[in-house]
């Protein structure tokens, strides 16, 4: 890896780092450190490339990408277009075999040593909070949108609580004698994501949070997303969001089919546009019974939505996208509305948190049109 540049992001998702686009966005006008590259003529007409003299010395985005190939492959798409951008993007490998979190650690500690500004995608994530421990010459840290994870960080770092997903569950022994051999690590990291002596901490989110007291907090509006794309064509019918609910075991799989049918019925929806988390076995399962296009987008929705073309109404249930679409889609005409999900639908193994959660997510939305939850049959 090349040597750091003063502001360091370290990202595992698209949308996080598409996030990170947005927020180097909105800074571009107050600092030269995040302005515009030169650009040189590209070997293609029309098409300009950064000037890689200028571009180590402002914000190198680091990508630690998972291993599923849905995530991977949308992450090198937004990964091309933040170069495009003129960004520094670095293709960290962590995970996926016994060597890589140590390899990893091992490449990236001297840039996070010297970077004077930290931007984190996911502050749940424990490599991230690994890689906070050495941050010790930063003097600021950003945390942007990972989606709706957002709101259960700030909730659990004004109660003074160990970071937790609000999805997992308890555990048993082995994972318990984990997290008590990880807690100093978890910790340390939780010091670093509240503002003290010297150092400052910025939240960039589209969620509705109540910052903690210190914490600066600005709003993203995806104005970058909204300059660079669009407005979309819009299309006479209705598209369903997928969730990945059912694979991280909240929502009963065979609840969750008949409310996607009863919605496909009820609205007219057309197409499907799936989770990148979705396995194939439960898409399928999806178009035999309901006969929907199945969509497999291979950017974040609100650039896919953005870009068009898109129905005319979008149907989602508690997910991210009731909060970002909005932003996105700002004067394009298309109605964003949530389904909630009805307390029935949830798995016998759903986290105690999720009930609230899912209905805070819903009932925080702005902009949005409120549909109700429809009543499953029982599974089985």
């Amino acid at each position: 890896m090349t040597p750091s540049a003063p502001t360091l992001a370290l990202v595992e998702s698209p949308v996080q780092l598409l996030n990170v686009l947005e927020w180097a966005h909105t800074r571009r006008g107050r600092e030269p450190l995040l302005a515009a590259v030169p650009a040189q003529p590209g070997p293609r007409a029309g098409r300009h490339r950064p000037d890689p003299r200028t571009v180590a010395d402002r914000l190198r985005i680091v990508v630690l990408p998972p291993t599923d190939p849905m995530s991977r492959g949308q992450l090198r798409r937004v990964a091309g277009i933040a170069r495009d951008e003129g960004y520094a993007v670095h293709w960290q490998e962590a995970r996926g075999g016994s060597g890589a979190p140590l390899r990893a650690l091992a490449a990236l500690g001297p840039a996070v040593r010297r970077a004077e500004r930290i931007v984190v995608g996911d502050p749940f994530s424990r490599f991230v909070q690994l890689l906070l421990t050495p941050a010790a010459a930063a003097t600021e840290l950003v945390v942007v949108d990972d989606g709706t994870a957002t709101m259960e960080f700030v909730a659990q770092l004004g109660r003074g609580e160990r970071l937790r997903r609000w999805h997992r569950t308890g555990g048993g022994p082995l994972s318990r004698a984990r997290e008590l051999a990880y807690a100093p690590v978890s910790g340390a990291a939780r010091r670093r994501l509240r503002p003290g002596e010297g150092r400052r901490v910025e939240l960039f989110t589209s969620m509705p949070v109540t910052p903690l007291p210190g914490t600066e907090l600005r709003v993203n509006d995806f104005a970058w997303t909204r300059a660079r794309f669009g407005p979309p064509r819009l299309t006479r019918g209705t598209d369903l969001v997928g969730t990945s609910l059912v694979e991280t075991g909240v929502v009963d799989p065979v609840r969750y089919l008949e409310a996607v049918r009863a919605l496909t019925r009820e609205h007219g929806v057309t197409r499907y546009f799936a989770h990148r988390r979705e396995t194939p076995e439960k898409l399928r399962a999806l178009s035999e019974a309901t006969g929907l296009e199945i969509v497999r987008p291979d950017l974040p929705l609100e650039l896919i939505a953005r870009r068009g073309p898109v129905g005319r109404t979008i149907v989602s249930f508690p997910s991210t996208v009731v909060h970002t679409l909005p932003y996105a889609l700002t004067g394009t005409g298309v109605t964003v509305a949530v389904c909630g999900i009805d307390p029935a639908w949830l798995a016998p193994g759903a986290s105690p948190r999720a009930r609230g959660f899912l209905a805070g997510v819903t009932d925080t939305a702005r902009d949005v049109r409120r549909l109700p939850a429809r009543s499953a049959p029982a599974a089985g």
